[in-house]
Parts: C-alpha cells; sequence; structure tokens
C-alpha cells in the first residue's frame, strides 16, 4: 500500500504539480460554489413559501425539482442533483427528498427512494457522512468515492451543501458525480505530472490517479520520502494531491 508524506512547502513545488493542483482546485472550487448556489435557491424558495414557520410542508416543496433540473442542465458532469430533508424540519416528521437523475438517454428524472424504516432498500440518509457531517458542522461535504448500490452501482461523489430555513437547520443540497465522468474532466492535469499522482480525499482514498499504481477507493498510508502532498485549497473538503518526489 503506498504512503504519503506531510504537505510540502509550495515554492519548491515543480510547474506540473503546481499546474495540477491550480487545475484541480479551480475544478473542484468551482462544483462546491454550484451547490452552495443550489442550497440558497432552495433554502430562499422555501422561506419565501414558508410564513411564521420553519417546518417545512409537502406545499412548499413543491416546484423545488426545477432547481434541480436547471443545475444538472447547466453542470453536464453531475448525474443527480437535489435537496434532502432533516425529518425534523418537515411538518411530519417523516424524511423527504427531492432529487433528480440523468438517466443514460440524457432525460432527466425523478428518483424516488425507499424512506420506509425496516425496509429492505430502506435510504436512512441521515445516517449517511454527506448529511450528517453537513448537520454537525454547518459547511459543505464531500463523500466518497463509494460505491452507489441504491442507485447507479459505480462509484460516485457526493458533494453537499447545508441548507437552512429561518435560521434552523433544514437539510442539504447537493450532486452525485460518476468517477468515471470526472476522468475527462480531471485526468489531462494529473497526466501532466511526470510520474504517479492522485487526487484523494480527506481520509486519503484516492479519487482519481494518473496510473495504476492508484486504484479509486484505494487507502494510502500516511508518510513515507518517495511520496508528497499539497492540499488544495478548496475549503472544508480535505482533498489532496500527492505525486512522487
Amino acid at each position: 500500500m503506498n504512503t504519503i508524506t506531510e504537505v510540502v512547502h509550495p515554492m519548491i513545488l515543480s510547474t506540473e504539480v503546481a499546474h495540477a493542483a491550480n487545475a484541480l482546485t479551480s475544478w473542484i472550487g468551482n462544483v462546491s460554489t454550484e451547490i452552495e448556489t443550489l442550497s440558497t435557491r432552495v433554502a430562499t424558495r422555501l422561506e419565501e413559501s414558508l410564513v411564521g414557520t420553519s417546518k417545512i410542508t409537502k406545499t412548499a416543496r413543491v416546484g423545488l425539482g426545477e432547481f434541480s433540473q436547471e443545475f444538472l442542465t447547466k453542470n453536464t458532469y453531475a448525474v443527480g442533483a437535489g435537496a434532502f430533508f432533516a425529518a425534523e424540519s418537515v411538518k411530519d416528521g417523516s424524511r423527504a427528498v427531492e432529487w433528480w437523475t440523468r438517466k443514460e438517454s440524457g432525460v432527466l428524472g425523478r428518483l424516488d427512494f425507499d424512506l420506509t424504516p425496516g425496509s429492505h432498500r430502506y435510504y436512512d440518509y441521515e445516517k449517511l457522512p454527506f448529511f450528517s457531517t453537513a448537520a454537525a458542522t454547518g459547511v459543505r461535504t464531500l463523500w466518497g468515492p463509494y460505491v452507489d448500490y441504491l442507485g447507479f452501482e459505480e462509484y460516485i461523489l457526493t458533494f453537499a451543501a447545508p441548507l437552512s430555513v429561518h435560521g434552523n437547520f433544514a437539510g442539504v443540497a447537493g450532486c452525485d458525480i460518476r468517477i468515471k465522468d470526472l476522468e475527462p474532466l480531471l485526468m489531462p492535469s494529473l497526466r501532466g505530472i511526470p510520474g504517479d499522482a492522485a487526487l484523494v480525499n480527506a481520509s486519503n482514498r484516492v479519487i482519481l490517479g494518473n496510473s495504476g499504481m492508484y486504484l479509486v477507493g484505494e487507502r494510502v498510508k500516511s508518510r513515507t520520502p518517495e511520496l508528497q502532498r499539497i492540499a488544495l485549497d478548496v475549503p472544508h473538503l480535505g482533498l489532496s494531491l500527492i505525486y512522487a518526489s
């Protein structure tokens, strides 16, 4: 298993590594900003619909799907987008989801989850990292890569941002990106680095690598003289670029 060292000083970065780090930071930062915008749009619509209460009604959720569809139309790298609501923020205390996906045909459609506790495919999203971490920290989150068994059954990254209604945490807005859809977007930057390199998450798991040295989902240990790391300047997500020194 490969391992990495602590963050290196930017002044000793090669041109290729610096270029890759900047390109990755810019692209991922844009995704994070788009998710924040989606969260704000959903929260604003809900606050306009709810007067005198922060409890989200079914009527107030009508029309939120248009934001998901607009997000997917604009950001073609995403395969799913929408919002998950905290049960305590919903009027009847039930779980509620407004999530849309892009089918293989390119058609956008609403995705229905099994939200019945105890059922075989019950989707208890409030316990999943993209939701629970955002609820606990109040900041943007990134979960993955993980295999999405309830959806596409392939490696996925989920970006999310908390949303509040009248000052109270109400859930998260986010998007799913398949790793295979990231490859044509980020691989050119990684392949510009001479030698093995990879984008890793906060848990040191590989999101994408430029060679067979780093496989998606592989966890790399910390500290070895041969490899180094530079943290990407995307707040809260904990992403790093690792590369051979």
